[in-house]
């Protein structure tokens, strides 16, 4: 009798298995069917149904983890690749995927594991020399990441992003020869249809002549723009507005920024209203009584030096001149100050009203934070200079949590600035940039901003530095400088164009230039075609 039952149960359980398989694979089936239809929820919870009943189902692990790295969630899909690799060590694509996670969560120097791994595997992969070079940029070994953008260029001529990348890194580097050479030669083998972010890439390192057989090519591709994608018709409109500029057809170069900011404003939703009552909101925390209260809770360090601005004033300029300097490194333009302030963040409050209720605890943390992330860049010098442009959001919030911090403000005039911004298609997100009343309105409400930080942060905390009394007086500017840094002169700092350390921003290629006048005035050519931003400028 015992051994009947024991046969039945057996019998009932293996149809119960073959059941949940054969579920297990329509789920399978079903996930892979809308995976490849882009929708991503539904797949995702066919993928965890499956493993629900097959905990070790490899590919439902592999595919969830793509989808939860498109949605953002890096950790997650770093979790799900890794449990995905225990159960087949040899996989080239979870190695791939393993490393993108892990450069999304800033793990670059396990991500450079996981993409040689995959190299182990497949070792003509030109996609994981390009992303080692990314990661080595982001670890700031530059020289090194140019050779495995190199060596992926030369498996694989026609990679766009490692032409791209090649070309960006040979230029921050100041090897401007040797970047528009790589930019012709991208521009040699790759299809028409993709020349256009190279052509772009090429007009920031490159004055062209009126009879430049490149110009020509560039003016014979603008006159089939529409065939092209709508990336490379932005990419190409503002290669076109920077060429023409360049041999003073300003009509020309306008209307082509005009069509290439055009395309690239309908891209994204900008809620004017909501960008534009940040700096009111700002304002409104940031009372006198506020700052009496909390002030000398925050890290006494005199390290951070803060140079902020609206972009395209003269950050990158003030930033290398400081970096000259052999006791001072320039970290770029760091998200750290801003990523330590948002740890404040609750479901009922963000910044700035967070600063209202923290405690000299909170802001004195934040401050140990931001210190932590720049420091780990250069432990040893006296000075670590940061110049996100955007940090004018955090100038009373600086002073709060790094009370011997030190600011510069740079300023340009209003109009050559703006003017500057809406000729650059920004990598990063300034939305406010792309169309001339926005960009003009924006500006008046950081001035007003810059305003108020002057009339409530102590004397000598921050200075405001002009960009054309730098270009008038670079020697007498420089000096005022690092007098407020606290450091004595150094010559090098006049020689700020020779320097070979990294530069990572639009202005990579005019920064290695000796100083020079043509970017004042810059607007004049341009003032019948400026209507609306300067009517938001108030500029007549």
């Amino acid at each position: 009798m015992r051994v009947t039952a024991s046969v039945d149960a057996a019998r009932r359980q293996a149809s119960r298995r073959s059941r949940q398989d054969r579920d297990s694979r329509r789920a399978f089936q079903a996930a892979i069917s809308y995976h490849r239809q882009g929708r991503l929820p539904e797949a995702a919870r066919l993928y965890e149904a499956v493993l629900r009943t097959s905990s070790d189902h490899r590919d439902s692990l592999h595919n969830l983890g793509l989808i939860r790295l498109q949605q953002g969630n890096a950790a997650e899909a770093a979790m799900l690749f890794r449990r995905a690799l225990e159960r087949g060590p040899k996989s080239f694509d979870a190695h791939m995927n393993l490393g993108d996670a892990l450069a999304a969560l800033q793990r670059h120097q396990e991500a450079i594991a996981e993409y040689r791994r995959a190299l182990a595997i497949k070792p003509d992969c030109a996609d994981a020399y390009n992303n080692i070079g990314i990661a080595l940029q982001q670890l700031n070994c530059h020289d090194e990441a140019i050779a495995h953008y190199e060596k992926a260029v030369a498996l694989d001529p026609v990679h766009l992003k490692a032409h791209n990348n090649l070309g960006t890194g040979l230029k921050m580097l100041g090897r401007i020869e040797q970047a528009q050479c790589a930019l012709e030669r991208a521009i040699a083998s790759t299809p028409r249809e993709a020349q256009a972010r190279f052509y772009r890439q090429l007009s920031d390192c490159k004055r062209f002549a009126a009879d430049d057989p490149q110009l020509a090519a560039m003016e014979a591709l603008a006159e089939d723009v529409a065939s092209l994608a709508e990336e490379q018709q932005i990419d190409l409109h503002f290669a076109m507005g920077k060429a023409l500029a360049g041999i003073n057809e300003y009509q020309r170069s306008f209307a082509h920024l005009l069509k290439g900011n055009a395309l690239k404003r309908r891209q994204f939703a900008y809620d004017e209203p909501a960008s534009l009552a940040v700096f009111d909101r700002i304002r409104a925390v940031f009372t006198p009584e506020l700052l009496r209260n909390k002030q000398s809770f925050g890290d006494p360090s005199p390290v951070p030096v803060f140079v902020l601005g609206m972009p395209r004033s003269g950050t990158t300029l003030v930033e290398q001149i400081l970096a000259s300097h052999p006791k001072i490194f320039g970290a770029g333009e760091r998200q750290a100050f801003g990523a330590a302030a948002a740890r404040l963040n609750r479901a009922d409050a963000t910044y700035p009203e967070t600063i209202a209720a923290a405690t000299g605890k909170q802001l004195r943390q934040i401050g140990e934070r931001y210190l932590a992330v720049v420091r780990a860049s250069a432990p040893a010098v006296e000075r670590i200079v940061d110049k996100m442009p955007a940090n004018y959001l955090y100038a009373g919030l600086i002073h709060l949590a790094l009370p011997n911090a030190r600011i510069i403000h740079t300023r340009r005039d209003p109009v050559d600035t703006c003017l500057s911004c809406f000729s650059i298609l920004f990598t990063g997100d300034q939305r406010f940039s792309y169309e001339l009343g926005e960009l003009g309105r924006y500006y008046v409400a950081y001035e007003k901003l810059m305003d108020h930080w002057r009339s409530m942060l102590p004397q000598g905390l921050m200075i405001e530095v002009q960009y054309e009394e730098v270009v008038a007086d670079l020697e007498g500017q420089a000096r005022r400088i690092l007098a407020h840094c606290g450091l004595a002169w150094d010559d090098s700092c006049l020689a700020f164009h020779k320097g070979s350390r990294a530069v990572q921003t639009a202005s990579a290629a005019q920064v290695r230039q000796p100083i020079y006048r043509s970017s004042i005035g810059r607007w004049l050519p341009y003032k019948a075609m400026l209507g609306p931003l300067l009517e938001a400028l108030g500029v007549e």
